[in-house]
């Protein structure tokens, strides 16, 4: 009889599962609720967690609830809390409580996402969710794409379509540009596309640290006389130190008419679209060859999210359809979707769950509002920042994001870049909030992102207090 049946290796019984299932909801909710309570960073040494962690493999289990209570403890606990209302460093990642319900529920029930046979329900999903980004940006019906693990990924799919798309693979002298303020994903990416350096054109950015459109025409036509390829100019919404934005209208135009890929990487700011003055400051997003975002970042989402967008779906499916013969049985008709057709992995997750599921429950208007609380609480700190005799804005507030730095006419530029890398270094592991830093111009500037709609206005002034008082100490 079932009752007498001995339990399956790897299994709980329901009532065990349910318990758990509890206990990590209640673990889950008390960290967000608590946040305010707790510090936004928490780093532990090695030698600390090693003395914790360092244990030989388990050769039989132990009590599950304990178990759970040690993760939290030790292997969740030192970390940096990048959902913190008071988290500003780097570009935070502020997901909501119903993507990582999501995130549970895909897992729970092992969604398989690689073919329409696996998971038609999936599939369908992840087009309509492709499909509300597509009209979001303003592309067109033949665009397309998939979620990936990142904006890394997502950069890279974009690349891939443009080397079909423009140069049929062929890399010989082929070239790209970008901006000196492009996103490091752009070496990694290019030395996987097989690219060496010297074809890889950081062209210096303007006093807006953007990228000059007549310095991408005069890099063309010299590499083109020169008797190169060039071949894609990549673009920014959001660059990581600045958050400026490239001319993407001019930029447009100009791979038209040079015959170029024109590639956006939006992983950070692209969801600006969602707000009046985004539109406004985005305008030529809709005229992408390609696209990348995080909706890890600015959409609210956990970990991972990376979404690519390419004008001609088509492009990706020519690079990554397989039809080996231990495939046959999942081959898609007509009207189905395999995304593991669209992109490398064949065994991928159900990745677009979280935001369908996030829009769907709070819908796009409540999404707007958030992305239109970051932009005001940058709009703010810059005020504030202005407003104080010892600090500069080192660059235009675009976005969510404000670069600035102390400055003492009284003090030689040693002194001042030794106060702001001081500083700077406190204010990562500090407890009160959390800032990361950059170089602008050969100088040190610190960092504030306020993509969190959990960041009130309080927020920003304590963190500024916190800067300086601690310039002051310096």
């Amino acid at each position: 009889m079932a009752a007498d049946r001995p339990q399956p290796p790897l299994t709980l019984p329901p009532d065990q599962m349910r318990r758990l299932g509890y206990q990590v909801v209640d673990l889950v909710v008390d960290a967000l609720a608590g946040l305010r309570d707790r510090p936004p960073s928490r780093r532990a040494g090695p030698e600390e967690l090693a003395g914790l962690l360092n244990e030989p493999v388990p050769r039989t289990g132990a009590d599950p609830g304990q178990v759970l209570r040690q993760a939290v403890a030790d292997v969740l606990g030192p970390a940096m809390r990048v959902d913190h209302p008071r988290f500003f460093a780097y570009v935070p990642i502020p997901s909501n409580y119903v993507g990582m319900l999501a995130d549970a529920l895909v897992s729970g029930f092992g969604v398989f996402a690689g073919t329409w046979q696996a998971a038609s329900g999936a599939a369908a999903a992840e087009l309509a969710t492709l499909r509300w980004l597509r009209e979001l940006f303003g592309l067109p019906e033949t665009a397309g794409g998939l979620f990936v693990d990142g904006g890394s990924s997502a950069n890279l799919y974009g690349l891939v379509a443009a080397r079909r798309a423009v140069l049929d693979d062929r890399l010989d002298g082929a070239v790209l540009y970008a901006s000196d303020q492009t996103h490091s994903w752009i070496g990694r990416a290019a030395a996987l596309l097989g690219l060496r350096p010297p074809q890889v054109r950081l062209l210096p950015s303007d006093a807006e640290f953007r990228l000059p459109p007549e310095a991408v025409a005069a890099a063309v036509a010299a590499d083109r006389a020169a008797g190169r390829r060039p071949f894609c100019v990549v673009a920014t919404s959001g660059t990581t130190s600045t958050g400026s934005v490239d001319p993407l209208a001019d930029l447009a135009a100009l791979c038209r008419s040079e015959g170029l890929w024109f590639h956006v990487d939006g992983a950070f700011g692209a969801p600006a679209v969602l707000t009046d003055d985004g539109r406004r400051l985005l305008a030529g997003i809709e005229q992408a060859d390609s696209l990348a975002l995080d909706a890890h970042k600015w959409l609210f989402q956990p970990l991972e999210a990376g979404c690519v967008l390419v004008r001609d779906v088509a492009l990706l499916e020519s690079v990554f359809s397989s039809r080996r013969e231990f495939l046959l049985d999942a081959a898609a008709g007509d009207r189905e979707v395999n995304f593991t057709d669209r992109g490398l992995q064949l065994t991928r997750s159900f990745r677009a769950f979280k935001l369908w599921l996030s829009l769907k429950v709070f819908g796009l208007e409540a999404f707007a509002a958030a992305v239109q609380h970051g932009l005001d609480l940058a709009g703010y700190a810059d005020a504030l920042l202005r407003r104080r005799p010892h600090w500069e804005v080192v660059a235009p507030t675009r976005l969510a994001l404000v670069s600035f730095r102390y400055h003492d006419h009284s003090r030689t530029p040693e002194e001042l870049e030794a106060v702001n890398r001081r500083v700077a270094d406190a204010m990562l592991v500090d407890e009160l909030a959390t800032l990361s830093s950059t170089v602008l111009g050969g100088r040190t500037a610190l960092r504030l992102c306020t993509v969190n709609p959990r960041t009130t206005r309080e927020d920003v002034e304590a963190a500024l207090a916190r800067v300086e008082e601690l310039a002051a100490t310096v």
